[in-house]
């Protein structure tokens, strides 16, 4: 056992050096695997251990396609009752959303990709406290993302239905379900820009952009679309205001400080940028 934090991430990082992957790291030491990426993130992956990661991948792609095709369509694991609410409520409209976003919704699973923390611990409370589901986890080691899943019939036909139903059914609901869906719209799909000040949220179904700038005039917020680059845009200051004060990204929702196009090169709140840009204006 280690004694220092500092021993901790020592290892971490000689045994990445040395070609181990995350996984085999993480059996060997016994943190979470996201702590493990933390520690070893900015170590270059040789072509050695990539190719490792590579094949690792590809198998465990095999190993779920073959768990599913043994599950019978329309039915679920055998001994698995998956609940189905019929009334939407703040959580269930936050998850469905979320999986409409930055979530695939398959024939047998229900899918959620992202690299933050914050997002991916909502997305497993969430179903744990609708459903009583725990995921399957993986980390892409290349990219950074994360992958949680969850291998159910029942469930993915319900998602998907709900997923078409929140459609119309937020358009008529209190502006509180509103902000729950705009804010994991935006958590999932926004970006904030200093230099340019302004915040972006980037969707290929021009549906779902039309919607959230619906959604938003609700809130009295002003935004525009760019089918081009299929984004909406919301600039200006009395706008950025208004969506800081009745949006705004959550907690924990952290830009990506590896991009290269990033002028700040730290992790910094998506939220913190915001407050900057809306300070940067003069009276």
């Amino acid at each position: 056992m280690y004694k220092t934090d500092s021993a901790l991430i020592e290892k971490c990082r000689n045994l990445r050096r040395e070609g181990f992957t995350i996984r085999e790291i993480n059996s060997a030491i016994k943190l979470s695997v996201g702590t493990v990426y933390a520690y070893i993130r900015d170590i270059p992956i040789s072509p050695k251990l990539k190719e490792k990661i590579i094949l690792k991948q590809i198998k465990n792609t095999q190993r779920l396609v073959e768990f599913n095709i043994k599950i019978r369509k329309g039915k679920c694991i055998s001994g698995r009752v998956v609940p189905k609410p019929e009334n939407w409520t703040l959580e269930l409209v936050s998850l469905v959303a979320h999986f409409m976003f930055d979530g695939e919704i398959q024939t047998h699973s229900c899918v959620y990709h992202n690299r933050n923390n914050a997002l991916l611990n909502r997305i497993e409370r969430l179903m744990n406290t609708i459903f009583g589901l725990q995921p399957h986890k993986w980390l892409n080691e290349i990219t950074g993302v994360h992958r949680i899943s969850y291998h159910y019939v029942e469930l993915a036909d319900y998602i998907r239905k709900k997923a078409e139903d929140l459609k119309e059914h937020i358009k008529t609901t209190p502006l509180s379900d509103k902000r729950i869906f705009l804010k994991a719209f935006f958590d999932d799909e926004g970006s904030v820009h200093f230099d340019k000040k302004l915040v972006r949220g980037f969707q290929h179904n021009l549906e779902i952009l039309k919607l959230v700038q619906n959604l938003l005039k609700d809130f009295n917020i002003e935004s525009k679309i760019d089918e081009k680059y299929q984004e909406i845009v919301i600039s200006r200051k009395p706008n950025l205001i208004k969506f800081r004060n009745k949006i705004n990204f959550s907690k924990g929702v952290y830009i990506n400080p590896n991009r290269k196009n990033s002028i700040w090169k730290k992790k910094l709140e998506k939220r913190e940028i915001l407050d900057k840009i809306v300070n940067s204006y003069k009276e």
